[in-house]
């Protein structure tokens, strides 16, 4: 159990949030969401004792083991993978290490003797004999392939790296998990198997995560930091936005009687609690959501971008066709003889756990790199625009400021259309006048989609975009790319975006072949766990 009395931070003289009480338990996975800025990383790291709070007092069990989703890849480049996430339990790992240093010596004494018996007693209860089992069992739910276990951290994919971490933190079964964005740069398929583990988990989970899927599964409260405040909501992240929504909208309904506006809030409770049999969490969460009260329900400040793509002209018959494409990088086989025909009414995910092999494919397929073997060929009457998954190029050393920046792509230079294109954008005021190089991750992903909106291209391809996105626009690009009538080809680790926006699934192999679907992602899996 954690418990928050009277918390207040206080960050270069603005306050984050104040008078936080709250109380986190056993068998519960919390949720933590807010806007970009609003302190969530930070509240983390309060309580897990990384930084102090300005005022207030987090108590902690002193039995409990906390176990922390660690955030700097290089930190355990000395040592290997496997030990890397034994450290996850650092009294079992500094016993094995004392129990070994004993027995390599050439001569024991009697008391090395003694210690090593009462190490061996330690070791045994701390499921030592079972550790390296369990921390490879963890690895390869992960997608960490047995055959890097024993390799040194500093020769591992930063990709790869960042699986170890995540293995580390739920290594040795601690009695409190702390995870922020634990979803990034993992597969779908990773993705799935972190949330069968902490579906089963029964102690304490604080997550922060903008994958909306993963949050609606794992979650059983929502906790909010919006208006300075930090509150806590019983449900998943579905139930929040929606009643969130709701919320708003009957509060701007200044004509309804406010009997009418509770007897609307208490149908919309009884509704969602009915609906939650999605995961093993659902009965505890549905009893929750029961007891809720209307008075218990959310307001929201958020603000939504807006995201809508329109092509300047209809595309023909003919869209692209993909023949017997090969392509190889440092002797690796990224593509093998990849085959493919999109046609009109075909929105395609591209998946696999070999994200150099799905950004080459997009790559080719923009011309921005040439296959070995095979062609690529679009309709004549097809336009394509690309979100690349490194944007870098267009902001590194870029002197422009926003509106400038945005300029270059627009055939309307006029500043006022400008100014009101990047408005529903979330750039408003003297933001526009903010020189690109300096923007956040999630600021320059917002320029990018802005810049994908004003191509009119009528063939969309997005490697990766939800990456540094908040939810919120998350939730507006997903709307934006299910509204769109013409064909998308993407990739994303946001399940949800996955699931709603695809009605096609490529999946590239470790060999470098694809399987090719007509089917939903949700349908793909399926087939796949048949």
């Amino acid at each position: 159990m954690i418990t928050v009395d009277n918390l207040r931070l206080q960050f270069g003289g603005q306050v984050l949030f104040s008078n936080v009480d709250l109380q986190f338990t056993a068998g519960n996975c919390y949720g933590i969401i807010g806007a970009n800025g609003s302190g969530k990383s930070t509240f983390l790291r309060i309580l897990s004792g990384e930084i102090d709070s300005a005022d207030g007092n987090v108590y902690i069990d002193a039995k409990a083991r906390m176990s922390v989703l660690k955030q700097n890849q290089n930190m355990y480049d000395m040592y290997s993978v496997m030990d890397t996430v034994i450290m996850g339990n650092p009294r079992l790992y500094e016993c094995g290490r004392e129990k070994d240093a004993i027995y390599e010596k050439d001569e024991m004494t009697d008391e090395d003797g003694m210690r090593a018996s009462e190490l061996e007693e330690l070791f045994a209860e701390l499921g030592g004999w079972e550790a390296e089992s369990d921390a490879s069992r963890i690895l390869q739910g992960l997608g960490v392939a047995p055959e890097y276990h024993g390799t040194p951290m500093s020769a591992m994919d930063p990709r790869l790296k960042v699986k170890v971490l995540l293995a580390q933190a739920l290594f040795g079964k601690p009695d409190i998990i702390l995870l922020d964005e634990p979803t990034n740069n993992l597969d779908l398929a990773s993705v799935v198997w972190l949330e069968d583990f902490l579906m089963d988990y029964e102690g304490t989970v604080l997550v922060v995560s903008h994958d909306r899927y993963f949050l609606n599964n794992v979650c059983t409260h929502i906790v909010d930091i919006d208006f300075g405040k930090i509150k806590m909501y019983v449900g998943n992240y579905d139930f929040w936005y929606e009643s969130s929504q709701l919320v708003q909208r009957l509060m701007k309904d200044q004509s309804k009687k406010v009997e009418q506006k509770r007897e609307e809030l208490q149908a919309f409770i009884a509704r969602f609690s009915a609906n939650q049999s999605k995961s093993r969490q659902a009965t505890s969460r549905r009893k929750l959501l029961e007891k809720l009260s209307v008075e218990e329900m959310p307001a929201s400040s958020r603000r939504y971008p807006w995201v809508g793509f329109k092509a300047d002209r209809e595309p023909g018959k003919d869209r692209l066709f993909v023949s017997g494409v090969t392509k190889s990088l440092d002797s690796e086989i990224l593509l093998n003889d990849v085959s493919f025909i999109v046609g009109k009414e075909d929105k395609i995910a591209v998946i696999g756990r070999n994200e150099r092999a799905v950004t080459m494919l997009f790559k080719i397929l923009m011309g921005e790199a040439e296959p070995d073997a095979g062609t690529v060929k679009w309709g004549v009457s097809t336009t394509q625009a690309y979100f690349p998954g490194d944007n870098s190029a267009f902001f590194e050393g870029c002197g422009l400021n926003i509106m400038d920046w945005m300029r270059q792509f627009s055939e309307d230079k006029r500043e006022s259309y400008l100014r009101a294109f990047l408005g529903r954008m979330l750039f408003s005021g003297d933001e526009v006048y903010k020189t690109v190089s300096v923007l956040s991750g999630g600021e320059k992903v917002r320029c990018m989609l802005s810049k994908l909106m004003l191509s009119g291209a009528n063939s969309l391809l997005l490697d990766q975009p939800t990456n540094h996105l908040d939810l919120e626009s998350i939730a507006a690009l997903n709307n934006g790319m299910s509204a769109f009538p013409h064909n998308i080809i993407f990739s994303s680790h946001d399940h949800q975006l996955t699931q709603t926006v695809a009605n096609r699934i490529i999946e590239i192999h470790g060999d470098g072949t694809i399987t090719d679907r007509m089917c939903t992602y949700d349908e793909y899996m399926d087939l796949n766990k048949a």
